[in-house]
Parts: C-alpha cells; sequence; structure tokens
C-alpha cells in the first residue's frame, strides 16, 4: 500500500468510498452523498488530503480540515479517515496517519481532533493506538436511520508546552 498526495483526478474515488458511509451507515451524518464535484471541493478546501493506494487503486483517504472558523483555533485541525468497504483492519488507517499527522506538525498544527460516531470500534481503537486521549462525547447528538447516536471526540496534542504557536 502506498499512501500519497490526493489530486482532482481523485475525487471520483474518494466519493466513492465515502458514499456508503452515507447511505448505509450514521458514521457520517450526511444524509446525501457528495457527488464528485463537491467532493473534489472538499479536496481544495482541506488543509492536507491523503488517499491510500493498494496495487495502483484508491481504496481509502485521510484529511485534515477546518476544526473551527474562529480565529484562536487556526492551530487545530480536525481529521478523518476512510477506507473502501472490505479494507477495515488491513493498517491502511494507520498508513494514512502515519503520513498525516507529521504533515500537520510540520505545519505549524498543535492538535489533531477526532469525532467518530458510536459506536465505531475500529476507529476508536485507531485513534487511542495512536495516542488521541478522549475529551468528550455528545450524547444523542445526531439522529440517522431511525435511532439517536453519540459521537466521541478525542485529541492528539501534535506539540509540547505551553508556549505561543508558531504563525
Amino acid at each position: 500500500m502506498v499512501v500519497r498526495p490526493a489530486t482532482p483526478d481523485d475525487a471520483p474515488a474518494c466519493a466513492a468510498i465515502y458514499a456508503p458511509y452515507v447511505t448505509d451507515t450514521a458514521v457520517s451524518f450526511e444524509e446525501e452523498p457528495p457527488d464528485v464535484a463537491e467532493m473534489a471541493r472538499r479536496m481544495a478546501a482541506a488543509h492536507v488530503w491523503l488517499v491510500l493506494e493498494d496495487a495502483g487503486e484508491v481504496v481509502g483517504y485521510a484529511y485534515a480540515g477546518t476544526f473551527h472558523a474562529r480565529a484562536a483555533y487556526r492551530w487545530a485541525t480536525e481529521t478523518s479517515v476512510y477506507l473502501r468497504r472490505g479494507f477495515e483492519r488491513r493498517g491502511g488507517g494507520r498508513a494514512l496517519y502515519a503520513v498525516l499527522l507529521p504533515l500537520l506538525k510540520e505545519r505549524g498544527f498543535t492538535s489533531a481532533i477526532a469525532g467518530m460516531t458510536l459506536p465505531n470500534p475500529g476507529s476508536v481503537g485507531l485513534h487511542a493506538s495512536l495516542g488521541f486521549e478522549p475529551v468528550g462525547t455528545y450524547r444523542r447528538i445526531g439522529f440517522k436511520h431511525g435511532a439517536w447516536h453519540d459521537v466521541a471526540w478525542a485529541q492528539l496534542m501534535l506539540a509540547d508546552g505551553d508556549s505561543a504557536p508558531h504563525e
């Protein structure tokens, strides 16, 4: 498996990977999968967007985006990882994060934030194994597929100390 920066040509594969999470699960709270143009727009807006290839085929992606629009949050970033159905538990998420997290630190981000709809033992386990620490859970925050769902939040500190961050 190879991790590389995404290009606009990867938008169809990323949209196809994400669509079942929207239509078949509560992992995403979206109700309609984004089309290729919307996925390309999201890719362009991300701080970093990576894809995972297996035998030359895109089978997963990870990205970091704006955690919150207010200026004081500019050193925090929200991360997400999605793998094509059937490619879970093969090390793809770990491979993507192994590239993503150092890039974020290099770019001056001081913390990575991950939100996970519960239950989601794979995502919770992956993030815990990488050092993300639980910081809270929103209870019954999203209603999808006829049920309420909780969202757990975890944070990984990318920088040490309390000194002022670099612009």
